[in-house]
């Protein structure tokens, strides 16, 4: 898990996830749990994209790690709110 326990990855997710909601507009019906999921997804998701333009991926608590899952979140929730056509709040 690149240095990152369960309590990390759930306090980085959770973070990464409610900015993401704020941006992508879908705090209001996210809550705590989706928050933190939306992050765990975006941290993969983020690392993938930035391995692809030769950066690395989460790598522990750090400022990187956080905007490599934020953009990640963000990426994934622009993502399934076009899949099911959910409108931002």
């Amino acid at each position: 898990m690149d240095g990152l326990g369960i309590i990390g990855w759930i306090v980085l997710g959770g973070l990464a996830g409610w900015i993401a909601s704020m941006v992508a507009g879908t705090n209001q019906s996210q809550g705590l749990i989706g928050n933190i999921i939306v992050g765990i997804i975006g941290a993969f998701i983020g690392g993938f994209i930035f391995g692809l333009f030769g950066g690395s991926g989460v790598s522990g608590f750090n400022l990187g790690s956080f905007l490599v899952a934020l953009v990640g979140a963000v990426v994934f929730l622009f993502i399934w709110k076009a899949i099911t056509g959910r409108k931002a709040a």
